[in-house]
């Protein structure tokens, strides 16, 4: 078994891999500051609970955004797993070449979706991740990562709706029944799911046109995603594990001949 670990700006993802079957996840905050110790303790528990003790392991691997996580996270893994996690980053075999003008700029959550999405869909692909920021990166047949779009996530949005003004209030995040809202909350959930479902279509559709590829694989993944791509016909898939998919990937073809 290998466990997966993807740390992202508001979730740390947890992922146990039986082989190539996902066997359970968890998620903690990761906004939340923790000591090694409580990293270690809180992970044995949670493996525990899908009765995986620290003699199943084979491995780890990690995907971070985070960088003052990392410290107390491989320290826990490293004390209580009794493991060296591998981290996705310069030397690991990844199968995908960045040919962007400076490949260091592109984060390893990004190159692990683009993994991800090239092994299990082929290429060319569009991959988006609605995450805390939302994502779009295109990976041509050849297996290369060619361009990323960067743009504020749903939650990013909302935030900014509701900090920066005085009158409007926190909502949750869903379609409203109808586009035309005719109260405060429904404005703004109209607003930011509308808004998403357009920005995408309008994305997906320049990529196509700029990138001369009208036949292209589109999948989508992040914690949002699924409002999204039930809501408009250029998502081709929503993959929710797309991103623990990536890090087992990636894990596999660095321990291939090991």
């Amino acid at each position: 078994m290998i466990l997966v670990v993807d740390v992202g700006n508001t979730n740390i993802t947890f992922g146990l891999y039986r082989g190539k079957e996902l066997t359970g996840t968890f998620r903690l905050m990761t906004g939340t500051p923790r000591t090694s110790d409580e990293y270690g303790m809180m992970m044995l528990d949670l493996i525990d609970h899908y009765q995986v003790g620290r003699a199943d392991l084979d491995g780890v691997i990690i995907s971070s955004v985070v960088p003052n996580v990392m410290h107390s996270l491989t320290g826990a893994i490293e004390r209580f797993l009794e493991r060296k996690p591998m981290i996705v980053g310069p030397g690991l075999k990844t199968g995908i070449h960045i040919v962007t003008e400076n490949p260091k700029e592109i984060g390893p959550d990004r190159i692990v979706d683009a993994v991800g999405a090239f092994e299990k869909y082929g290429g060319p692909v569009l991959v988006m991740d609605f995450g805390t920021a939302t994502t779009y990166d295109l990976v041509n047949e050849k297996g290369e990562f060619v361009a990323g779009i960067t743009a504020p996530g749903i939650k990013i949005s909302a935030k900014a709706l509701w900090e920066d003004t005085a009158k409007l209030p926190e909502v949750e995040i869903r379609k409203p029944a109808s586009i035309l809202a005719q109260n405060t909350v429904t404005s703004m959930q109209a607003g930011l799911v509308y808004g998403q479902i357009g920005q995408t279509e309008y994305i997906v559709r320049k990529v196509k046109e700029e990138a001369g590829l009208e036949k292209m694989h589109v999948v989508a993944t992040g914690g949002l995603g699924s409002i999204i791509a039930d809501e408009t016909d250029v998502i081709e898939v929503y993959d929710r594990t797309l991103t623990l998919d990536g890090l087992r990937m990636i894990y596999e073809k660095n321990t291939a001949h090991a």
